[in-house]
């Protein structure tokens, strides 16, 4: 009697992909893009699976290229959702099509030139005010370990001291309060609301799995990059007197990122 095939099981599972949106198809374009989106985000997109969306495109880009280029940041092409046409191509580069869902907390956008150009704020605007291009899905770090400041009871994470230069925490599935400096070139990323009691110099990501209510916090701005929800801005040049090393609030509107002074700064 045939025995069943027990060291092979299939069962259903869902899994969280970071979504890039094809805007063009040309691929050096394309792959420059690329090189700046990951230069401005340091390792904040590593080692996670991506879908190439071209569903807006009528021509192809050149997939084997544009796959290497992913790849050589660390990131894992797995699939394309593109129109039936350019669909052959994508099967032979090795990259299945895939029906993903695209609500907007799901939503990725390649950057272009003009899309991070955009992010800078011009003289005559209020930087508070300055609508930021929607990044891609801003998934969290895989390589990040809980410290043992963590608060099970709670699922708040709780750093008790600065962070230095080149040092990346990531709170999955609750907030972040750091209790000290989060210097320039560190990198801090929740899921929920991120908290912290010093300056804030390096780059602060909240609702990093696309929870849009999630908001910054911190004693005294001064960052290198803000993020909630994947919509981003990369801070170039010196906040306004009224916002620079003052109390502040990052929160989201629409795709806007809203920067406002906390009562009691001066």
């Amino acid at each position: 009697m045939a025995k069943t095939a027990a060291a092979l099981d299939f069962k259903g599972a869902s899994l969280h992909v970071l979504r890039a949106v094809l805007r063009t198809a040309d691929t050096a374009e394309l792959i420059g893009a690329l090189d700046q989106r990951m230069q401005e985000a340091g390792a904040f997109y590593e080692n996670e699976p991506v879908v190439l969306d071209a569903q807006d495109l009528d021509q192809a880009p050149d997939w084997p290229a544009l796959a290497e280029a992913l790849r050589r940041h660390h990131l894992h092409p797995i699939g394309v959702r593109a129109p039936e046409a350019l669909l052959d191509l994508a099967r032979k580069a090795g990259l299945a099509p895939l029906d993903i869902s695209t609500g907007r907390h799901t939503e990725s956008r390649a950057a272009s030139s003009k899309a991070a150009q955009a992010q800078r704020t011009p003289p005559d605007r209020d930087p508070a005010d300055e609508r930021a291009p929607t990044a891609a899905d801003a998934p969290p770090p895989t390589e990040a370990a809980r410290p043992a400041e963590a608060d099970a009871h709670t699922g708040t994470l709780v750093i008790r001291h600065p962070l230095r230069s080149g040092q990346r925490i990531y709170a999955r599935g609750g907030d972040l309060i750091v209790m000290g400096m989060v210097s320039q070139g560190a990198e801090v990323i929740a899921d929920g609301h991120i908290h912290v009691y010093g300056p804030l110099r390096g780059k602060a990501m909240a609702g990093a799995r696309g929870n849009a209510s999630a908001m910054i916090l911190t004693t005294q701005l001064d960052p290198e990059l803000l993020a909630i929800a994947g919509v981003y801005r990369v801070v170039e040049t010196r906040l306004p007197e009224t916002l620079h090393n003052r109390p502040a609030q990052v929160e989201l509107d629409g795709d806007t990122l809203r920067i406002r002074a906390l009562q009691g700064g001066h």
